[in-house]
């Protein structure tokens, strides 16, 4: 089996970690030297502004090498030298688009006849290598400039501890076994169990495989509040007040560099453009979901009174509970039944089919690899194009690219579901092409002795989703490490993964993977028809929700550098439709308010093309697999050497409407 070129995370140590930083700090500056120094006269794209995006692939490298351990390593030492070698990177990174060495360079150059016949990949890299300078404030007097530098390091290294925080958070309840009435013994099963004075006490954490179930299904409302709360107060006493620094110091670069706020500044570069424009969106959202969240919650308000005479208002951490109840009992859907139908290894096995037959390619596990991955957890696979292999291990073919899944929780890893760009795709000076490798890091349940790791359907498509962002980042060709697979306007990067959920509620798709963990019999189709009918149940709830972190987002990144985030929090709570849960600080977890700093509405944004994209294989006279060529070729491929707004016109046929989105939401 060819080999691809990876690193050996499993042996790496601390004094690795920060000799590869410093050894890639001194490269870099090797590399700037050299741009510098080549005359006015003998200026070309490829020693100026190709050798300019080569620093950027050899830092991205070395992140995706040294500074991922962070997220992933289940060594406290090895995830702390990680953060601070990450910090050190991230800063030197961000110095780069400060030296005035390499923006006159980029000048000089741009001021050469030749830029006028550049391929179109090749001028949107020079135009987008000055504009960083210019947003950067070469338009300013140096010592402004500097300060303008000081403060984007400042948010570096605040975003690294916030993410720390959230990462290294641990917090939990403690309950007896009558305490979790109304949960399965296979969610018991999996507990962490204590003794204490001689009685057995089961662990309920913060951790998504524990919090969700437990909201969904225990009958106690009190220890509901209680899990519910302590996940609202996550980091909180950490975390408040690096956010509303780093809000300040966000408003205090836009102020400087001329724009009259942080989102204003940030939304330059995405596709809505401006704050108005996004306001706009989430408000025109908002009142169309406005009566389908009046009668969810009237729906949930009627079951609990049902079911405890209680007529004071719903809470909010009451809903998923009464949502799960009308699921059960007028649906017949039961999220735990539904999972014994969705063994982890079977639904990868299906997705894997879906995904090899749709894009042409095929996904080869690499068990011989695994004693090179961060953790035992992590399973490494290469992708290999259909046209040049077949699926056995010995193929002779060389890999496209090679992912790995790390889908298990552990004590300080990554808290969430994500995709990481451990090495981007590129074109190498050979004319060759340079093999992406990516992780997808999530936190579905573990297997036990008992039984195998069982997925609710949400998290299936959570799977789905995030493998979608691995494709986008391995299938990518773009020609530079600037638009290489999901370095697209953050406003359209969900859209591709977006538009791949559609399958999980596909009958056949389904019927192809699903087995039960015991009998191996398929999802039964009349269940499979009872969720469809349920889909949109509380569809108003959860939506507004995501519209509130949105508005939530865009508030704090709004003019003025002095926030309340607690009272901004408060005031746009209504949009969720329930009172504001006293003495919590949600907004301290929020981890999504470093890297989408007033960009959290992209999600709802990027759905109306990811749902819009979908209906290329609704009832299409082409096959499925020719419709998902065309995405690989027109929307994976490119990355970002199209705006998203582009890409989805070509693979469409036309611009994108809102019908299917609106569709999707149960309007």
């Amino acid at each position: 089996m060819p080999q691809t070129n990876t690193p050996n995370w499993a042996d790496t140590a601390p004094d690795d970690i920060r000799r590869g930083v410093s050894h890639a700090i001194d490269d870099a500056e090797r590399r700037i030297d050299a741009i510098a120094s080549v005359p006015d006269a003998q200026r070309s794209f490829d020693n100026t502004v190709l050798a300019l995006d080569e620093i950027g692939d050899l830092i991205g490298q070395t992140n995706g090498r040294f500074g991922f351990l962070a997220q992933v390593s289940a060594d406290p030492e090895l995830r702390n030298t990680a953060h601070e070698e990450e910090q050190r990177l991230d800063i030197f990174a961000a110095g780069l688009g400060f030296r005035e060495e390499l923006d006159r360079a980029l000048k000089a150059y741009a001021a050469r006849a030749e830029t006028e016949a550049l391929p179109h990949d090749a001028a949107r890299l020079l135009e987008f290598a000055l504009r960083d300078y210019r947003r950067n404030g070469f338009e300013l007097p140096a010592e402004q400039r500097d300060v303008v530098r000081n403060l984007h390091e400042r948010l570096v290294r605040l975003g690294i501890q916030f993410r720390r925080n959230i990462d290294d958070y641990e917090d939990a309840i403690h309950l007896s076994r009558a305490q979790l009435d109304g949960l399965p013994d296979s969610y018991i099963d999996r507990l962490r169990t204590d003794e204490e004075n001689g009685a057995t006490t089961y662990r309920v954490s913060l951790d998504y495989p524990e919090l969700h179930p437990f909201l969904d299904s225990a009958h106690d409302p009190e220890l509901r509040r209680e899990l519910f709360l302590k996940n609202h107060n996550k980091a909180a006493d950490a975390n408040l007040e690096l956010l509303e620094e780093a809000i300040a110091v966000r408003d205090e670069i836009a102020r400087r560099l001329g724009y009259p706020s942080w989102a204003a500044y940030v939304l330059e570069l995405r596709m809505a453009k401006s704050p108005d424009n996004v306001l706009d969106f989430l408000t025109d959202l908002e009142t169309r979901l406005a009566p389908k969240l009046a009668d969810d919650l009237a729906l949930l308000q009627r079951e609990r009174e049902r079911r405890t005479g209680d007529h004071n208002p719903l809470q909010i951490w009451d809903w998923r509970y009464y949502t799960n109840r009308i699921l059960l009992e007028e649906h017949r859907v039961d999220p735990f039944e539904v999972a014994a139908y969705f063994p982890l290894d079977a639904v990868l096995d299906g997705m894997f089919d879906l995904y090899q037959r749709l894009v042409g390619v095929q996904f080869i596990p690499r068990p011989d690899a695994a004693d090179q991955a961060w953790h035992p957890d992590a399973r490494p696979y290469d992708i290999v194009d259909a046209s040049n292999g077949s699926s056995s291990s010995s193929s002779n073919s060389q890999p496209l690219a090679r992912f790995y899944m790390d889908l298990h929780p552990r004590p300080g890893k990554f808290g969430h579901a994500a995709a990481f760009t451990l090495r981007g795709g590129r074109q190498t000076p050979d004319g060759g092409y340079q093999q992406p490798i990516s992780a997808i890091v999530a936190n579905f349940t573990k297997p036990t002795a008992d039984s195998p790791a069982l997925l609710r359907h949400g998290e299936v498509i959570t799977l789905f989703h995030e493998f979608g962002h691995i494709l986008h980042q391995t299938l990518t060709r773009a020609r530079f490490t600037r638009f290489s697979g999901t370095r697209v306007e953050r406003d359209f990067v969900e859209a591709p993964s977006q538009m791949l959920e559609h399958w999980c509620w596909d009958p056949a798709v389904l019927a192809g993977f699903s087995r039960h963990w015991q009998t191996g019999d398929p999802l039964p189709a009349d269940l499979l028809d009872r969720m469809l009918a349920a889909k949109h149940l509380s569809s108003g709830v959860a939506n507004l929700r995501q519209l509130y972190f949105a508005r939530l987002d865009l508030a704090y990144h709004a003019p003025g550098a002095q926030k309340d985030t607690d009272a901004i929090a408060r005031q746009l709570h209504h949009i969720t439709g329930f009172d504001f849960p006293q003495d919590t600080h949600f907004q301290a977890g929020f981890g999504h308010l470093f890297g989408y700093d007033a960009g959290y509405y992209g999600y709802l944004w990027s759905r109306v093309y990811g749902d819009d994209m979908f209906t290329r294989f609704e009832g299409s006279a082409s096959s499925p697999e020719s419709v998902g060529r065309e995405y690989r070729k027109q929307i994976l491929e490119p990355g970002g050497t199209e705006d998203g707004e582009t890409l989805t016109k070509t693979f469409l046929g036309r611009p994108p409407t809102p019908e299917a989105f609106l569709r999707e939401l149960g309007l």
